[in-house]
This record gives C-alpha cells, sequence and structure tokens, in this order.
C-alpha cells in the first residue's frame, strides 16, 4: 500500500483536506467514469466526479484513516454512475412518447413487458431468502458480486453459482408461462 495514498495523509487540521484530494484524483476519477463506455455527456461525468467529493467531504468521519482513499472514491464513484445510467434510463422522451402514443405494437410490448416484470417478482419472491437477496443486491441494486459475498458473507463463487440458478429459475418460469427469455 502506498503511504501518500492513505487516507491520513488528506487530513489537515483534523478535517479532510478536499481540495488536495480534488486536485490529487479528479483526473482518476474522470478516467474511471469515462472508461465506462457509457453514453454519458462530458456535463454528466463532471456532475458524477463532482459528487464523489462531496460525498466524500460530507461523510469523511466514517472513513478509515488508515485505507487508501482511492478506495473510497472508486466506491463511491460507481455507484453513482450506476445512479445516473438508471436515472437515464427512466427519462421519457416526451417526442417518443407522442410518437408512441397511439402505436399498439408498442402498448402490446409495454403490457407483455409489465407483465413479465410481474411474472419475474412473483418467481423472486418465492424463492429462498438468500436467493431473494443475492437477485435484488445484484439487479437492483447494482452490487458487484464481490461486493455481495462480502455483505452476505459468503464466497463469490457461490455468488456467481446462485445467479445463475436464479437465471435458470427465472427463465423456466418465464418460458412456462409462454414469454421468451432474452437474459
Amino acid at each position: 500500500m502506498k503511504e501518500s495514498n492513505l487516507i491520513k495523509n488528506y487530513i489537515q487540521d483534523n478535517q479532510l483536506n478536499i481540495e488536495k484530494v480534488i486536485i490529487n484524483y479528479t483526473p482518476y476519477i474522470y478516467t474511471i467514469i469515462k472508461n465506462k463506455n457509457s453514453d454519458l455527456s462530458n456535463e454528466d461525468i463532471e456532475e458524477i466526479v463532482s459528487d464523489v467529493f462531496l460525498a466524500v467531504w460530507k461523510n469523511q468521519s466514517r472513513l478509515d484513516i488508515n485505507k487508501e482513499i482511492s478506495t473510497y472514491l472508486v466506491g463511491i464513484a460507481k455507484n453513482l454512475y450506476n445512479k445516473k445510467i438508471r436515472n437515464k434510463k427512466n427519462i421519457i422522451n416526451i417526442e417518443n412518447y407522442k410518437n408512441n402514443l397511439f402505436d399498439t405494437e408498442s402498448i402490446d410490448i409495454k403490457i407483455e413487458n409489465t407483465e413479465k416484470e410481474n411474472l419475474i417478482f412473483m418467481l423472486v419472491n418465492n424463492m429462498k431468502q438468500e436467493d431473494k437477496d443475492i437477485f435484488i443486491l445484484y439487479y437492483y441494486n447494482a452490487k458487484s458480486i464481490k461486493d455481495i459475498a462480502n455483505i452476505l458473507n459468503i464466497t463469490e463463487n457461490k455468488i456467481k453459482s446462485r445467479l445463475f440458478r436464479i437465471r435458470r429459475k427465472i427463465k423456466r418460469g418465464l418460458e412456462k408461462r409462454g414469454y421468451s427469455y432474452n437474459g
């Protein structure tokens, strides 16, 4: 571990020297987000970078001063990136909405997708608690397999195995009710 990257080296007068952190890590965080191969604009990326430093500043009392600051920065950046992507997917383009308003094919597809979502919810709800937790953490909370393993205190291989079986159960449940599965 590089001594200079430890959080304690960024503490000044019992507070995090956020200016020093920003100067040293802005290019690093920007590059990480940019390399995620997303359709985010530069403004979106800059907003995420700013939010990363704001989150670190607000939570500085919870940081372990003997850990590398980059660990926290990358984790926060990943979570904010995933949140931004989810929010972008939920934005409705009013022009597309007006164009599709009377398109019966798109209404049928929306109804089918809603039925599939409800069926998946029902299938997951009938699974063991551990499988439900894994599914929700992975697909809804965008947690990595490593993070889930740490949260649930089980091995990464078990998480991978459980995810495979969960997807298989969902696939079978959908196919049994006449839906195709694109997982």
